[in-house]
């Protein structure tokens, strides 16, 4: 017997250790079973489950688990992402609590620290993603710094500078000041701000008059070698090639044309600084400008900054606009708004700063990756993203995968000392290799040193697919499960990871990584606010599992997915659909009371032995069986739930188990063998639906239903088809009629507030089809409808003080005579109208007063516009009953 509730959380535990003891989600690297694989987006090791996760591996999860009850050989590859400079970040933070830093350290006591605290703290987001129930083949765990992964890095990074696809140059990045790195314009977050635009006077040098420049960065003017104007711009075309003299500093310039020029921005004329705008470094290459770099690594002034070497940049800011007031240089400061890049993990504002960097030519790849998915190769769903991929791609930029850290995969290349020396002849300064060399090729010394760098994390992650199954070895996991069938990712890493992947994946198995690329929406609060925490709205997954069950907090999860929408994410909804399992856990229960001892669960009756009730919900199964599998092969995660909830809720709880309750506990012993095996059948067949959305209360039922089982567990249980179920049309459409009769009974007893208990007559006027249907069935609409006396026929006439209530195939009168009063149901409602729009004007009052909207907290005044909007509905549905009421009264006057 089952226990009065369902508890979760010691019952989540106990299948889930079961399921790992009994190695059920082990992949075979041989099967005759059909492959079906995805690769988890590795989390970071330095974080922790949010809900982004959880919705990740939720819809994961379900794939995974139907596909191995469908009978696949399925791999769902899990592992951790090494996130260089997140970690780096973390370890670095630890180190300032101890009075020391990674400098004092050196390079490789610093490194054996963050092993420590990955041996320490890394395993924590994957103990978080078992315990919502993630199927992951454990057994084949993989991390972007493992010795395989580490081997299949060097051997991509040799290969693509062998093929001349990876160089080093000096070329303008984008600078983080505060973590020391170069990052990839993706790297980058932009946040737009009211900023301000300086116009700064540049003097002639001949002494007659001035050009005027604007700016909105006028620290940079100390690394100006030009002045730029549109050829085309009759305003200028007579000073080009004049020169200007920079002021405070006295650096002479000259005014040059270029076509890129906007000449509605500003004045019409541009300063141009090549080594801190990217704009300005193409220019700077076209007009064969100097380079000046006028920044350190730090974000200082460096020495070519002249009087204000040294300063912060932003200090540096302040200065010299306080200096070219001062010297009459700064005509005038206007608002400009602007988009300000941050890095993406300290959100120090980053710099374009002039570095030694290498790089990924990048357009040979995204070529081929623009094509597979052109040829449809590789799908992405929803398509509408595959716009946003094609626009990326086209216009992608050489990617710059060098990054100022220790903590990651250094970089394959060394060089040799006698260089310095000029003793080496070595034509281009590099050796790069899979292996550490022994001496330099060139001039055989042994005095050989390590490139400083690392890669970029992205740039392992990029080989995830075809790394994590062995490569660069042939091996049978990557001849079975390669390429992988679909990648169930968020659309913020559409460019960071899955383009990047393509191209790899593409270049190196000369094949598409996956087959379909499903991209999840973003969760928002229950207001569509993105969530932040300093906002305060961010919900912590854990909690919810903690408070409702993982069941529950997944299922919402699914039944929120619809593809292109945004998720606005309420606790409500999974308050909802707990009680959804306790629905679920009480049917359990009701079987388990009514189970006779020996009673083997199986469909053993014939066809003719079942009754309209049983033909039906074996019909709607099959039915219902073809809607969640074509759901779940399209990725409608939320139609699939949708569809198991309206069945296992509303046609099997609510109705069918209310409908053979008389056979159950009646005397004729055929119907009742029929009811019950019937409920159990579909029941079973139910939780097997349910399993990969529900894995754990579907278990625990699953093994206390009564009879014999094929399976030791559900999570191997074939998942259900069309024959699991019953076709019959003809069932479904005499039910539907059956329903129709008591959906009218019921709705007249709820719109007049009459006692569930009370017993009620009914007169039901319809077709003769339907006459006979009704009539063969009229227990279950006494049963259903608590009525009695209930009459049928097409001669039936609207009896006087009624209530009626039509469907397409019947109207039902259900007399008020001595059951009700209509005029003091009428007093009653128009007090309770009146009361109702006393609320609405307090309400609307509040919501004018502009003190109370912009001072009280928006939760609070989100709830008062709640209230307003429910506060109009109920107001609504009242006058509508107070007009039903009058309707009623008057045609039986």
């Amino acid at each position: 017997m089952l226990e009065k509730r369902y508890e979760p959380k010691d019952i989540e535990k106990k299948w889930y250790d079961f399921w790992i003891e009994k190695d059920y989600f082990r992949a075979e690297a041989k099967s005759d079973k059909p492959a079906y694989c995805i690769v988890i987006p590795p989390p970071n090791i330095t974080g922790s489950l949010h809900i982004g996760h959880a919705l990740d591996i939720t819809l994961q999860d379900i794939m995974i688990r139907w596909k191995r009850m469908s009978g696949f050989n399925t791999l769902w590859l899990p592992g951790t992402d090494h996130a260089g400079i997140a970690t780096q970040n973390v370890v670095e933070k630890e180190l300032q609590k101890q009075n020391t830093d990674r400098h004092v350290l050196g390079r490789e006591k610093f490194i054996e620290k963050v092993w420590e605290w990955k041996k320490l703290y890394g395993g924590t987001i994957i103990n978080q993603l078992k315990s919502i129930g993630a199927s992951c083949d454990w057994s084949r765990e993989r991390f972007t710094l493992d010795e395989g992964l580490s081997r299949a890095v060097k051997e991509v990074f040799v290969r693509l500078y062998e093929e001349g696809l990876i160089y080093r140059g000096e070329y303008l990045i984008n600078w983080c000041p505060r973590c020391h790195t170069a990052l990839s314009d993706l790297e980058v977050e932009h946040e737009d701000k009211q900023g301000k635009l300086y116009y700064i006077k540049y003097s002639f040098m001949d002494g007659n008059g001035h050009i005027t420049v604007a700016t909105t960065r006028p620290e940079t003017y100390l690394g100006d070698t030009a002045v730029a104007v549109n050829p085309e711009d009759d305003r200028y075309k007579h000073l080009i090639g004049k020169k200007i003299r920079l002021p405070i500093i006295n650096r002479d310039v000259p005014i040059i044309a270029d076509e890129f020029v906007d000449a509605s921005f500003g004045t019409g004329a541009v300063k141009v600084t090549p080594a801190h705008d990217p704009n300005d470094f193409d220019m700077g290459k076209r007009h064969n400008l100097p380079f000046i770099n006028i920044l350190t690594g730090d974000g200082k002034m460096s020495e070519e900054a002249g009087p204000y070497k040294g300063q912060d940049r932003f200090e540096c800011r302040g200065n010299i606009l306080k200096d070219l007031e001062e010297t009459g240089h700064l005509e005038m400061v206007t608002d400009h708004n602007l988009a300000i890049g941050h890095c993406y993990r300290c959100k120090t504002i980053v710099e374009p700063y002039l570095s030694m960097q290498w790089f990924v030519k990048i357009k040979p790849l995204a070529d081929e990756a623009i094509k597979a998915v052109k040829d449809g190769r590789v799908k992405i769903i929803p398509s509408g993203w595959e716009n946003s991929y094609f626009d990326w791609m086209e216009n992608i930029r050489d990617w710059c995968i060098s990054r100022q850290i220790w903590w990651g995969h250094r970089i394959p290349v060394w060089y040799c000392q006698e260089m310095r020396n000029a003793e080496c002849g070595m034509r281009n300064g590099t050796i790069v290799s899979r292996d550490e060399p022994k001496s330099c090729p060139y001039c055989g010394s042994g005095s050989l040193f390590q490139d400083d760098d690392v890669l970029d994390t992205w740039f392992s992650s990029a080989l995830w697919p075809f790394s994590t199954l062995g490569w660069p070895d042939d091996t049978e996991d990557l001849n079975t499960f390669y390429p992988t069938s679909v990648l169930i990712t968020g659309f913020d890493i559409l460019f960071f990871w899955v383009a990047r992947m393509i191209m790899m994946g593409l270049k190196f198995r000369d094949q598409e990584p996956f087959k379909h690329v499903y991209i999840h929406a973003l969760i928002r609060d229950a207001e569509g606010q993105k969530m932040s925490k300093s906002k305060g709205n961010v919900v912590d997954p854990l909690k919810m599992t903690e408070m409702y069950g993982t069941d529950a907090f997944r299922f919402t999860l699914a039944a929120y997915a619809a593809q292109g929408r945004d998720i606005k994410f309420s606790e409500q909804r999974v308050e909802g659909y707990r009680h959804f399992l306790n629905k679920i856990w009480n049917v359990a229960r009701f079987i388990s009371m009514n189970v006779k001892e020996g009673e083997e669960r199986a469909l053993a009756v014939k066809v003719k032995n079942l009754s309209l009730a049983d033909r039906w919900v074996l019909s709607r199964l099959s039915s219902v069986c073809s809607e969640i599998n074509k759901a779940l092969e399209e990725y409608r995660f939320n139609d699939a739930a949708g569809a198991l909830y309206q069945f296992i809720w509303h046609e099997l709880c609510d109705w069918y188990v209310e409908m053979i309750k008389p056979e159950l506990y009646g005397d004729y012993e055929e119907s009742k063998r029929a009811a019950f095996f019937t409920l159990v059948h579909v029941f079973e067949v139910s939780l097997a639906l349910l399993h990969p959305f529900m894995p754990y209360i579907t278990e625990e039922i699953w093994q206390q239903l009564p009879g014999k089982k094929e399976d030791e567990s559900l999570c191997i249980r074939e998942y259900p088809s069309t024959e699991d179920g019953i076709e019959d049309k003809d069932a479904e459409k005499k039910m539907n009629i059956v329903m129709d009769a008591v959906t009218c009974i019921r709705s007249i007893r709820g719109e007049l507030n009459l006692s569930p208990s009370l017993e009620l007559q009914a007169l039901i006027k319809t077709s003769n089809s339907t006459e006979n249907i009704l009539k063969e069935n009229i227990t279950y609409l006494e049963k259903l409808a608590k009525a009695k006396n209930i009459e049928i026929g097409k001669e039936i006439l609207p009896p006087k003080n009624a209530a009626t209530a039509i469907k397409p195939a019947m109207e039902v009168f259900v007399p008020l005579e001595g059951l009700f009063d209509i005029d003091a149901e009428i007093s009653r409602l128009s007090k309770e109208k009146i009361k109702i729009e006393e609320d609405i004007e307090y309400v609307k009052k509040k919501l004018s007063n502009e003190d109370f909207t912009s001072k009280a907290p928006q939760a609070v005044v989100e709830e008062n516009k709640d209230k307003y909007i429910n506060y109009l509905d109920k107001l609504q549905s009242i006058q509508n009953n107070i007009d039903k009421l009058n309707q009623w009264r008057e045609s039986n006057e």
